[in-house]
């Protein structure tokens, strides 16, 4: 997959098939969308194009709502990732600024779309709109067609809610339950989040669980619910066991901010600022507050078998 940061430099090809979204995620939503596509492009003896849009879209139009509300499930070097393994042809990331915003569905059609890609097929699904005010669709391309010089084909009503249960599904499940088998479910892989080592007060050390303190390396990331995970955490490429707690430590110094602790297991190395990615595997149980530091041991003692037998089974 050849990857083009904007449009300026993009040779048109022979033939494209197009499409265009956010996928945030590449679920399997997604990826009936994209085996759409490419079976398409073989049809009709042409390229696959995927436009995407970064930041996403509400970043820019509704920055303030975006910033308290609006969490992802991947930002945008994980989504390159995922899309690698999907076989698209071209992926084109497209600044989404107050500019951009600004540009008439006409001019999308006609200056990207045509005179950039050379579109020959156009990929969208029955809800799909675009442009300033979002003010083009389906119904406008479809009728607009012969004078556009590329033919557009429709999404299936089912591909496109199955996309859009499974993002639904996969941020319910992270949010309200920590649910991370049914987010795995979903999206194909195990749900991550990328981060660095911080100080932390370092309260695990002295009662025999030391921890890494991770700060997310992106604020707008999708955290799952409070609680007690078992988790794989990569450090240089290499895998260890552990498992993390995500919350408000409320048995030692119980603090409005919710904070990031992993305990890696036979594991006694200095990761200060160094970046680590950490996938969910199961949640073992909530936060909770214990009577005294003794029965917050007995319980983590309890929370670091029951991970071991999760990650070693």
């Amino acid at each position: 997959m050849k990857v083009h940061y904007g449009i300026d430099n993009f040779q048109p090809l022979k033939r494209a098939t197009v499409t265009s979204g956010t996928f945030d995620g590449v679920h399997y939503g997604h990826q009936q969308i994209l085996s759409h596509l490419r079976k398409t492009a073989q049809e009709d003896n042409s390229e696959t194009v995927l436009i995407t849009f970064w930041p996403h879209p509400r970043f820019t139009l509704q920055p303030e709502e975006a910033r308290k509300s609006l969490k992802l499930i991947t930002n945008l070097e994980e989504k390159i990732a995922l899309l690698e393994k999907e076989n698209i042809d071209h992926l084109i990331v497209l600044k989404f600024d107050k500019n951009f915003s600004q540009m008439s569905s006409m001019d999308f059609v006609r200056k990207i779309l045509i005179e950039k890609i050379n579109t020959t097929k156009l990929v969208i699904g029955y809800d799909h709109r675009f442009g300033k005010n979002r003010e083009g669709g389906f119904d406008y391309l479809k009728a607009n067609q012969k004078d556009f010089g590329f033919e557009v084909e429709e999404i299936t009503k089912q591909e496109i809610e199955n996309a859009a249960v499974s993002s639904t599904a996969i941020r319910n499940a992270l949010l309200e339950e920590g649910d991370v088998e049914t987010a795995e479910k979903y999206l194909g892989y195990h749900y991550s989040f990328e981060g660095s080592v911080v100080d932390g007060n370092k309260i695990g050390r002295k009662i025999g669980f030391p921890t890494a303190n991770i700060s997310l390396a992106d604020s707008f990331k999708l955290l799952p619910k409070i609680g007690v995970y078992a988790v794989n955490i990569f450090i240089e490429g290499k895998k260890y066991n552990g498992m993390m707690n995500i919350g408000k430590r409320p048995t030692v110094t119980e603090g409005v901010q919710k904070t990031i602790e992993v305990n890696i297991f036979d594991f006694n190395e200095d990761i200060y600022s160094k970046s680590v990615n950490v996938s969910l595997i199961h949640r073992i149980r909530s936060e909770m507050k214990f009577d005294g530091v003794d029965a917050l041991i007995e319980q983590l003692n309890k929370d670091k078998i029951e991970a071991l037998k999760i990650l070693t089974t």
